[in-house]
């Protein structure tokens, strides 16, 4: 019988993760339970995901904000430093300002407007057209901030983040002076030792500041790569991609994944004989319609994957060939034409008509954004996330 369902996204319910479990073993016996439960096989080709905060959690990577203000104050000299671009989040950035803050004297803090990196607005584009305002030139102080916008609160959390951050950076005993500028330059006439927060642009802020004579440069990806007193740390993201744990600690993001995918992939093939696909995942790369947000706040999407999830989608247009190649047929002969176009397949691609308005994306980065929205951030339960289907095609 042909088969009516194609890609099919599962979210697997699995204990609560502790420091030390065997993840491996966990997500292995997770699926294969939920399968006996469901009443559905595993097949050559699934993919089964793993969120990187359980991974981190498995691997008791963790560290607090005293270790930060310790990494923070050797790195940067502890007297004034500029914090630049970092996101508006309570969760994400909030928790790692408190560190540095203990880690200086004065913070200068030069925030991105009209909105962050991720898309989280300061301003609307509709209030800096009225305040005459250029985004990409206008230096604006704090004081003139709130002369022509006032304050303004975060759709969804509520928070005016300009004050919060303010009012944490004096709580944990530094100054504090705030700017908005989108020129990294801009930071160097208040201080030469620079921490840029940036997440997807940090290369280019970083090789501005030093072009420019910078006298210190380091990035969130510079803070805590390596353990400050036997604190947790990640060698090639530092800060990029932690959490709030605690009011005074934060979770990292997960280290090297490589063993664990493999694990799970050959523990899979030696219980069932199918080949499966395994990733650690991290935030989708989506945007929100409404709020704007980008969602991707880790440093990437993939944190690991086995060696079967490399590269992009390789596929034709349905549309396309039913408009244009085949426009003349219908029924069961535009059905045959179809599939033996997709049958027909050689190379890559890129470049061929019939493959135009195909998702231009990484497999990861595409399978990795399913898997977070079906997974969500919130009580689902469901840190792991079975995909099937996703490699077939029409003629499967």
């Amino acid at each position: 019988m042909e088969r009516r369902v194609g890609t099919i996204s599962r979210g697997i319910r699995c204990p609560i993760i502790r420091e030390g479990d065997n993840l491996a073993d966990i997500v292995v016996s997770s699926v294969l339970e939920a399968a006996e439960s469901e009443g559905f096989e595993l097949r050559d080709r699934d993919v089964i995901s793993v969120t990187e905060s359980i991974v981190a959690r498995a691997q008791g990577n963790y560290a607090s904000v005293a270790a930060i203000a310790q990494d923070v104050k050797e790195k940067l000299g502890g007297e004034t430093i500029g914090v630049i671009f970092p996101i508006l989040s309570r969760n994400r950035f909030a928790i790692c300002l408190r560190g540095i803050a203990m880690g200086a004297k004065k913070v200068v803090l030069m925030l991105s407007y009209p909105s962050d990196e991720v898309g989280n607005a300061l301003v609307s584009q509709d209030q800096l057209d009225e305040a005459g305002v250029n985004p990409y030139s206008d230096v604006l102080s704090l004081e003139k901030y709130r002369e022509l916008f006032g304050e303004n609160r975060h759709p969804f959390t509520g928070v005016d983040y300009v004050a919060y951050y303010s009012d944490l950076i004096r709580e944990c005993g530094a100054e504090v002076e705030v700017i908005f500028a989108n020129n990294p330059r801009v930071i160097l006439d208040y201080t030469k030792n620079v921490l840029n927060c940036d997440i997807h642009t940090r290369a280019r802020t970083k090789r501005i500041l030093k072009e420019c004579g910078a006298q210190v440069v380091c990035g969130l990806d510079d803070i805590l790569t390596s353990p400050v007193n036997g604190s947790g740390c990640n060698e090639k993201y530092g800060l990029l991609g932690s959490n709030k744990s605690t009011e005074d600690t934060i979770k990292l993001f997960p280290r090297d994944c490589t063993d664990l995918v493999n694990d799970i992939q050959n523990q899979i093939l030696t219980k069932t004989g199918k080949h499966v696909e395994v990733m650690v995942y991290g935030d989708g790369a989506f945007k929100d319609p409404v709020g704007k947000i980008w969602e991707l706040a880790d440093p990437c999407v993939a944190v690991a994957n086995t060696e079967g999830l490399e590269g992009t989608p390789n596929e034709v247009k349905l549309k396309y060939l039913a408009d244009n190649d085949f426009k003349d047929l219908s029924g069961d002969a535009l059905k045959e034409a179809i599939s033996e176009r997709i049958k027909g397949k050689k190379g890559n691609l890129v470049g061929d008509m019939a493959s135009q308005g195909t998702t231009p994306r990484r497999l990861t980065d595409l399978i990795g954004s399913l898997c977070d929205l079906t997974s969500g951030s919130g009580d689902k339960g469901t840190p792991v996330i079975l995909v099937q289907g996703y490699f077939d095609n029409f003629t499967d």
